[in-house]
């Protein structure tokens, strides 16, 4: 089934929800393989940057600088869509949140700062609701 293209659509139907834990970006040296699973990753002329649980990183030794909190958009985006993320993004950047996304091909992810996560839900809801 191909995601929804239509911007007013994706925004009325983005539902964000707040997955539980603590996540964190970081980067592996070459060569080095992990045995856990992780939730993203994105290979980088730098290394291989890697987004995992934060208990997960702290067993393996690997350093961090960023907790975050992780939020779903629950609507089916469709890869090609135009104009969600501008909007999340700046609606998130006026109320001083922070956001790195990560486009999947079902839905749109979304990670701030651990602090900032209730009031993004609630950035995000009252983008939804407009």
């Amino acid at each position: 089934m191909p995601g929804e293209k239509s911007l007013s659509k994706l925004l009325s139907g983005m539902k964000p929800e707040l997955n539980d834990g603590d996540y964190v970006f970081c980067t592996l040296a070459p060569g080095m393989r992990l045995d856990v699973e992780v939730l993203g990753s994105f290979r980088e002329k730098e290394g291989l940057t890697v987004i995992l649980e934060r208990s997960q990183a702290q067993a393996l030794g690997l350093q961090y600088s960023y907790v975050a909190a992780w939020i779903t958009l629950t609507v089916h985006s469709a890869l090609d869509a135009v104009g969600l993320t501008a909007a999340f993004a700046t609606a998130l950047g006026n109320a001083g949140i922070s956001c790195n996304v990560i486009a999947a091909y079902y839905h749109d992810h979304i990670f701030v700062a651990k602090e900032d996560a209730r009031q993004a839900v609630e950035v995000l809801q009252a983008l939804a609701s407009t």
